[in-house]
C-alpha cells in the first residue's frame, strides 16, 4: 500500500515571524499537513506586493520539528513567498496561508496589505491561497474566532479548491465567540482611507510627519459587502482575483476612436 503524501503548506505573514497571529495560525493549520513558515523577521505591514531590489535578502532557519519548519526573511512578505517557492521548499507547496494579521484587511485595505500580498503571490504561482485577518491591531489580539473557524475554512479549500487566479481574503470580527452568526461570502466594500499627515517635531527640532486617517465607507447600507458582514457579527470571506483588467472599461473604450500618429 502506497502511503499518501502529506500536503506541503507554506505559511507567511506581514506582522513578523514572532507575531502571535502567525503562531496561532501554525497551531490551526499543522494538523492538515507539513508546514514550512517563511515570514519577515520584523513587521512589514502595509507593504502590499513590494519586493526588495536594492539590497540582499537573507534567510535564517529558526526552528525545525517533525512537521513544522520556521524561517525568518529579511525582506517583505512577497520576498518571503518568492524565496520559499524558488529556493527553500523541496517542491511547490500545495497550499499557502498568510496571517493571522493583527488588524482588518477588509474593503480597500486589501490593496495595501502585506498579508494579502503574500496570498496573492501564492495565487499568481497557481497555489490555492488564503489570507486571514482579525479586526484587532493589538499585540495580544483575541484569536478565539479564528481558532474556531479558520481550520474549517482551510479544509473547505483543500477539499473543493478555488477558481484559477482566485484567493480568499478572510476577516474575523472582534466579538464574543458565541455571538458569531456564521461565515458570509461577500464582496469587497467600496470605500477609501482618508489620510491625514500629522506634523510633528523631533527633539532636535526636525520636522516629520506621521500618517493617520479614517476609513470612509461609500456604501454603508449595502448588505452584500465585507464591512457590513463584519459589523453584523459575520466572518467575511471575499474571493479576490489577480486579474486587474476592467472588463467594463474594455467595452467602453471600444467605442472610442483612436488616431495613431507616427
Amino acid at each position: 500500500m502506497v502511503k499518501k503524501k502529506r500536503p506541503l503548506i507554506l505559511l507567511s505573514n506581514d506582522d513578523g515571524v514572532n507575531a502571535r497571529g502567525l503562531h496561532t495560525l501554525i497551531e490551526i493549520i499543522k494538523p492538515y499537513g507539513d508546514i514550512v513558515v517563511v515570514a519577515p523577521e520584523k513587521g512589514e505591514s502595509g507593504k502590499s506586493h513590494a519586493i526588495t531590489l536594492n539590497m540582499p535578502v537573507r534567510v535564517r532557519k529558526i526552528s525545525e520539528s517533525e512537521n513544522v519548519t520556521i524561517y525568518s526573511c529579511s525582506g517583505t512578505p512577497v520576498d518571503s513567498v518568492k524565496l520559499a517557492i524558488n529556493k527553500l521548499l523541496p517542491r511547490k507547496p500545495d497550499f499557502l496561508v498568510s496571517g493571522i494579521n493583527h488588524g482588518s484587511n477588509a474593503s480597500i485595505s486589501v490593496i495595501y496589505s502585506g498579508t494579502m500580498g503574500a496570498a496573492i503571490e501564492g495565487c499568481l504561482n497557481g497555489i490555492p491561497s488564503i489570507g486571514f485577518s482579525v479586526l484587532d491591531h493589538s499585540e495580544n489580539a483575541d484569536f478565539s474566532i479564528a481558532k474556531a473557524y479558520a481550520g474549517s475554512i482551510f479544509q473547505n479549500v483543500m477539499e473543493n479548491d478555488l477558481p484559477v487566479g482566485t484567493c480568499l481574503n478572510v476577516n474575523f470580527p472582534v466579538i464574543p465567540l458565541n455571538k458569531v452568526k456564521g461565515v458570509r461570502v461577500c464582496r469587497q466594500t467600496r470605500g477609501v482611507w482618508k489620510e491625514e499627515y500629522e506634523r510633528r517635531v523631533d527633539p532636535h527640532k526636525g520636522e516629520y510627519f506621521w500618517l493617520t486617517g479614517d476609513f470612509h465607507n461609500f456604501e454603508p447600507d449595502a448588505k452584500d459587502t465585507d464591512e457590513w458582514a463584519l459589523a453584523n457579527n459575520y466572518i467575511a470571506v471575499v474571493p479576490i482575483h489577480v486579474d486587474l483588467t476592467s472588463y467594463e472599461g474594455i467595452k467602453k473604450l471600444r467605442d472610442w476612436t483612436y488616431e495613431c500618429k507616427i
